[in-house]
């Protein structure tokens, strides 16, 4: 997954205001003890964040 269609995603969940701000502050056991960023600056593929995303907060399967 391209990390403009990651970013796409979580617009489209989190809204366009929120999924950045959601993204620096929310930290997932998921993916690791990290927030987004913090994952994706660790070399975490865009594809395996978005599944913690999803996992994390219930997204539908259809979303993901």
């Amino acid at each position: 997954m391209r990390l403009t269609i990651f970013w796409e995603r979580m617009a489209d969940h989190f809204g366009a205001a929120y999924a950045d701000s959601f993204a620096r502050d929310h930290v997932m056991a998921e993916l690791g003890g990290r927030t987004v960023h913090e994952a994706l600056e660790a070399g975490w593929e865009a594809k395996d964040v978005w599944r913690g995303v999803c996992v994390a907060m219930g997204i539908p399967p259809e979303k993901r």
